[in-house]
């Protein structure tokens, strides 16, 4: 039977890879819950009549997306030591899911979700030269607006992607690739979308480009 207290908060840092980053968010979750069975975690769960694990993300990693800082709060119906769970979670953790870090958190602390910010991003892309990736971010930045349009709640909706950009730089480049950090806006008052400004940036002659999450920003 599922147990409902919660005695202990543990606070997860994960990173996401190949072939997980292709998984939806809701069947992350799913793989969390099934990962966590099977490791033998004392995961408290709610109440009702269809109980669900306490697990809480702070941010839903898009898919396709890489990652080295997703973090989870885990609410645990017994006390464990946190050193001896991430042990546990690493040794069974499916492919393209690292266990980063796994530290006891506060049990009254707020949900990862609240207060998140912002997020840095590493974006690679291939097949365009240093000095037109250079000079469109050049462009973009002074920009004042950016309209965009996107898809919500089944509508297609205008947006102004400028204010959600804090600031874009390219870290390395060679004759194949161009590495851009990127750090954006990334909360409840809106989310800065790395494909979104690749595609902004108007670059001719992308063959590809890859995203990893680098750093959540709380307030």
């Amino acid at each position: 039977m599922p147990r409902h207290d919660q005695v202990q908060r543990i606070r997860v840092t994960f990173g996401i890879s190949e072939p997980l980053c292709y998984v939806s968010v809701l069947d992350i979750h799913r793989t969390w819950e099934r990962h966590l069975n099977r490791a033998q975690i004392p995961v408290s769960y709610s109440e009702g009549f269809n109980p669900h694990a306490r697990i809480y993300f702070a941010a839903a990693l898009p898919l396709g997306y890489c990652s080295t800082c997703e973090i989870m709060d885990l609410m645990l119906a017994e006390t464990r030591d946190a050193a001896e769970l991430q042990t546990q979670l690493a040794a069974t953790a499916p492919p393209g899911l690292q266990i980063i870090s796994v530290q006891e958190a506060e049990l009254h602390d707020r949900a990862p979700l609240k207060g998140m910010r912002d997020a840095e991003y590493m974006v690679t892309v291939w097949g365009v030269q240093e000095s037109l990736v250079a000079s469109s971010i050049s462009e973009m930045l002074l920009c004042k607006s950016i309209v965009r349009e996107r898809i919500k709640k089944g509508e297609q909706r205008e947006y102004d992607l400028r204010p959600l950009i804090h600031s874009i730089a390219i870290s390395r480049a060679d004759d194949q690739s161009v590495d851009l950090d990127m750090y954006l806006a990334c909360g409840p008052d809106g989310s800065g979308r790395p494909e979104e400004i690749i595609d902004a940036l108007s670059l001719d002659g992308i063959t590809r480009f890859q995203i990893v999450r680098k750093r959540l920003i709380w307030e």
